[in-house]
C-alpha cells in the first residue's frame, strides 16, 4: 500500500507552504505501510519560536484552501514543536534544536521518501547588464 493521491497532494502543499516561510530540512515519508493511522509524515525545521508559528499558520491556511482541517493540533502554545494531524498526513514543525535532538527522520528512514517537488526559493541572481 502507498500513500493516497489526497495524502500526496496535502503533504506537497504543506511542504510548499513551509518552504515559503523559509522552513528548512523539509522531508516527507510515506508511512502507510508502517502505520494505519496516517499515510505520510512531513518534517520541517524553523530557526525560532516565532518562525515555527509562522510556518504552522501558513500550512494551516494553505491546507484549509484545499478543504483540509486538522483533526488534532499539539504544542502550539510552546512554539517549539507543533504537530498537525490531518488524518491523511501528520505534519511536524520543529524548532531546529528539537529537530536535532529528536531526529524523527531516523525513526522513519526505512520508509520511502516522498518527492516533494518544491519550487526553488532564495535570492535570485541578477543578470549582468549587457550595455556596460
Amino acid at each position: 500500500m502507498t500513500a493516497t493521491p489526497r495524502a500526496l497532494e496535502l503533504v506537497r502543499e504543506a511542504a510548499e507552504a513551509a518552504s515559503d516561510k523559509l522552513a528548512t530540512d523539509i522531508l516527507a515519508f510515506d508511512v502507510s505501510e508502517q502505520l494505519v493511522i496516517t499515510d505520510a509524515f512531513l518534517l520541517c525545521s524553523a530557526a525560532n519560536d516565532r518562525q515555527v508559528k509562522s510556518v504552522v499558520d501558513e500550512i494551516e491556511d494553505r491546507l484549509r484552501a484545499l478543504g483540509a482541517k486538522p483533526v488534532r493540533r499539539e504544542g502550539e502554545r510552546d512554539g517549539r514543536w507543533v504537530l498537525l494531524d490531518y488524518a491523511d498526513i501528520v505534519v511536524h514543525v520543529q524548532h531546529s534544536e528539537e529537530r536535532a535532538f529528536y531526529a524523527l527522520e531516523r525513526l522513519w528512514r526505512d520508509c520511502p521518501a516522498i518527492d516533494l517537488q518544491l519550487s526553488p526559493h532564495g535570492p535570485t541572481v541578477a543578470e549582468p547588464r549587457r550595455d556596460q
